[in-house]
Parts: C-alpha cells; sequence; structure tokens
C-alpha cells in the first residue's frame, strides 16, 4: 500500500559500509537480468491453473517447465512431488530442488508458487492474459506478478550468489516451489508432513506478498486469517408465479440481500460480535492513497473506523464474493425459492478461525429474515500470521532490502491470508519466516492487467541475493 515518505520510519536496519559482495552481486544480477525476465516471460505464457474446471495437463507443463529452471540453476536434487486430496484425486504438482548444506550452515526454504488464477473476463485485459508484454516499464500478463516473479525472483539470486561465490557458498537452499496456492492449497499439509525432512530449514522466505509502493520495499509482518463457506436462504419448496403469488411471501434473493445487510454496522464495521479487532499499526496511509490504490469511485463513502492501516491489516474484513440467483439475462416472472451466497471474511492476527466462523454461523442463523430457513455450510480457514522482526533472518533481511532499494524498508501488514504459513509454523516450530514480494499496490493480482514493476523485480532479485550471502557469511547468530 501506498503511504508518502514522511510516515514511512527511518531505516535502523542498515549497516555501516558496504558487504564485500554487495558490487558483484549487483553485476552478477544485471548480467543475467534480461535472462532471467526472458524465463519469466516463458512462464507466463503457460496457463497453469490449479482448479479442477482447467485442463491439468497445463499445470503439469508448467511445473515441468519450473523444474526445467531449477536444473539449469545447477541442482541436481529436483523433483516433482504431489499428494492426494481428501476425495482421493491428485493434488497440484508441486517442484522441489534440494542443495544440502555445508561446513554447518543454516539451511533456507525458498517458497513460491507457480499456479495462477483463472484468468477472467477476457474482455477486461489490455493484452493477451497468457501472453506476456512489457508496458511503460511494468510486465503485463497472468501470473507475472503473482507468483511467477517470486519463482524467478528465488532462481536469480541463487544463481547470482553462486557464481560470485563460488565454492565459497555452503549455505544449503531448498526451493519449494507449490502448485495448488491459487486454489487453496489443499493438500500443503499432507504435503509437509509427507516431506518434513525434505523440505526441514532453518529460516523460510515466502516471496508471495507486496511492497509498500514502487520503489519502496517492505517485508510482510503480519497477514490476516481467513475463514470462507456460503450461507443459503430458502423460503418456498419451488417457484411460483410472481404474479399469482407474490405480496405474502418475499422472494429468496431479496430475503438474502436483507441478511447480508446486517453483516455490517451503519459505519460499515463488521456487526459480527466477538471478533478480535485491533487499531495499533505503526504506519498508516491516507485516504486519498488508498481511493486511489483501490480505485474507490467519487463519491464512494469509505467503510469503517480507526485508521485505514488497520482496517486493511488489523480488524475484520467481510465480503460476499459471489451469489447464486439467476443471471438478469434468463429471469423469468417467478418467485424465487432459495438464494445462496459466498462469504470470505479475513480475521485480525489473533482470532482463532474456528471461533470467528461459529460467531459468523451463530450471527446468520440468529438473524434469519421473516423466518426464512437459512443453511450455513463453513468452508476453508486459515490462522492469520505475525513475525518477530527481531530475529536475526528478519534484520539481515530487512538490511538486505535497504541496501538493494537504496530507501528505508517498510514493516507492514497485508490485508490477505496466506493460509498455508500456518501450517509452516505448526510443522516447524523453531523455524524463522520472512514474508517477501515482488508486487506492489499496482500490480492487481486476481485481476485483469496483472503486472510486475520490471525495476522493483531486479531490486528484489538483488535484494535476496543479498541476503542469501550474508547468511552464508554470518549464518544465524
Amino acid at each position: 500500500m501506498t503511504s508518502a515518505h514522511a510516515e514511512i520510519p527511518q531505516n535502523q536496519h542498515r549497516t555501516s559500509g558496504d558487504f564485500p559482495a554487495m558490487q558483484d552481486l549487483a553485476q552478477a544480477v544485471d548480467s543475467a537480468f534480461d535472462q532471467t525476465l526472458a524465463a519469466l516471460k516463458h512462464l507466463v505464457g503457460i496457463p497453469g491453473i490449479a482448479w479442477t474446471s482447467f485442463d491439468p495437463a497445463d499445470l503439469d507443463r508448467s511445473a515441468e517447465e519450473v523444474a526445467a529452471l531449477v536444473k539449469d540453476a545447477g541442482l541436481e536434487d529436483v523433483r516433482i512431488l504431489r499428494c492426494n486430496k481428501a476425495d482421493g484425486n491428485p493434488g497440484g504438482p508441486a517442484v522441489v530442488g534440494r542443495r544440502p548444506a555445508r561446513d554447518g550452515k543454516p539451511t533456507i526454504l525458498l517458497y513460491a508458487h507457480h499456479d495462477v488464477q483463472p484468468p477472467g473476463d477476457r474482455g477486461l485485459w489490455n493484452s493477451e492474459p497468457f501472453v506476456a508484454e512489457e508496458r511503460n516499464g511494468r510486465l503485463y500478463g497472468r501470473g507475472a506478478a503473482d507468483d511467477k516473479a517470486g519463482i524467478m525472483a528465488h532462481l536469480a539470486a541463487y544463481s547470482a550468489v553462486s557464481k560470485v561465490l563460488g565454492d565459497e557458498f555452503g549455505l544449503g537452499v531448498t526451493f519449494f516451489f507449490e502448485g495448488e496456492e491459487e486454489a487453496g492449497s489443499p493438500t500443503f499439509r499432507t504435503f509437509l508432513e509427507e516431506h518434513r525432512e525434505l523440505l526441514n530449514s532453518d529460516v523460510i522466505v515466502v516471496a508471495d506478498s507486496s511492497n509498500w509502493k514502487v520503489g519502496v520495499p517492505a517485508l510482510t509482518t503480519s497477514l490476516r486469517g481467513l475463514v470462507d463457506g456460503t450461507f443459503e436462504v430458502r423460503v418456498l419448496e419451488h417457484a411460483v408465479h410472481s404474479g399469482m403469488f407474490g405480496g405474502p411471501v418475499l422472494d429468496a434473493p431479496t430475503l438474502l440481500s436483507r441478511l447480508i445487510a446486517t453483516l455490517h454496522d451503519d459505519d460499515g464495521n463488521v456487526a459480527v460480535s466477538g471478533l478480535v479487532a485491533k487499531d495499533d499499526v505503526a504506519v498508516d496511509l491516507t485516504e486519498a492513497e488508498y481511493r486511489a490504490d483501490a480505485s474507490v469511485l467519487d463519491g464512494v463513502k469509505l467503510a469503517g473506523s480507526g485508521t485505514i492501516a488497520s482496517r486493511l491489516w488489523t480488524k475484520p474484513a467481510l465480503s460476499i464474493i459471489g451469489m447464486d440467483v439467476p443471471a438478469v439475462d434468463v429471469a423469468s416472472n417467478t418467485l424465487i425459492p432459495s438464494a445462496r451466497a459466498k462469504f470470505s471474511m479475513r480475521l485480525a492476527p489473533g482470532q482463532d478461525p474456528d471461533a470467528a466462523m461459529e460467531a459468523l454461523k451463530h450471527h446468520v442463523e440468529s438473524h434469519a429474515p421473516f423466518g426464512a430457513t437459512v443453511t450455513f455450510t463453513p468452508g476453508e480457514r486459515g490462522n492469520a500470521f505475525a513475525t518477530d522482526t527481531a530475529s536475526s533472518a528478519a534484520q539481515v533481511a530487512l538490511w538486505a532490502l535497504g541496501e538493494s532499494w537504496g530507501v528505508a524498508p517498510v514493516e507492514m501488514g497485508i490485508g490477505g491470508s496466506i493460509p498455508f504459513i500456518a501450517d509452516l509454523t505448526e510443522v516447524y516450530p523453531d523455524v524463522q519466516i520472512l514474508v517477501t514480494g515482488v508486487e506492489d499496490p499496482d500490480s492487481r493480482a486476481h485481476s485483469a492487467n496483472e503486472s510486475l514493476h520490471i525495476g522493483d523485480f531486479r531490486h528484489a532479485v538483488l535484494a535476496e541475493a543479498l541476503m542469501l550471502a550474508r547468511l552464508n557469511a554470518e549464518g544465524l547468530g
């Protein structure tokens, strides 16, 4: 999210003097950058989508191409692995490449995902979603930012460090490129448990987040949790003529709308009781900046109370992301017997997802309008995340971000959720987890015209190369 420079705390993480290999690393990153960008463009051209309604062959091809890139980076132990879902069907293909640590040095796991969101309405794109196109310093295409750029940032940083340090590079490195993140990571926990030793590490870098703004890097220090699901309103056993029977009974879409209206108070705050909400963020952004980032239309009043950053990071947010009602083009003059909505509720750090789901269920059932039958069906749930920025790995990461961009990094929250991070913390309780990213507020991940700022992508590669080199030199002491 954007913010004025005056609101960004001064960088306290940079060290005096240049890191010995800094200039060599920058040169190595730059000399290979055209090749890095070309590889990213090639990956963007593969529509690897993990949803069951899309061709799984494309997802398999995506994994194969990523595995080839990992091998090209010099790793010999490269595998394509998958686990079965709860229904017995195979999960998405993950690519794992491993280089063991030498001389007692720590191991770092570099995570990203190679699957992408569906393109959506192609008419909203200014260029073909699966053809990478450069315009005005940005690279457009589905997955250009989320998260194929994360894959290439990891690989390019590793290659630069390998080239510069040669035999002095003893850090253990494991690449873990998931193949079903955009489908909710249904086999992620099973995958971790089945391959616990293969993925065991001291530090995990998750390259799937955003920077503060173009030209200002950030380390993501908190993520909201998530619960989703559906609720259905039913008022009739079957549809009836709206003229013959309309009046004494309200149709299901109308009653569903009335139920949805109870989810927020008059100010737009989530009205479900018992949820954790805090207003204690260290940085903020102005209303004008948020409106520009989120493309809010003129005249639309912002919802909620407290700072904008707290509304984004440390308070719950509840959205209706889908509805099952007849489409306008096929609507008939009938009273609709049932209507269904899908909800997505983001949770503040410290909120138990099970308790949040139960609170929402109680709210929906207790606010059934006009005695309608309400059926609540819970879906996915994931914990929030907060990192310890005093850890040695976090301090190295903040230093590296500042050195690469040349400006102070921001310690920021993210309103989104990465539920699998909770699995990482449970399976590997002693690991230091860092959440970084290559996106910016205009990347439009999941939306039409997704894009990557090419200049910041180069900064992200160099920052990670600096981090790897420093961890190689100094460890985690």
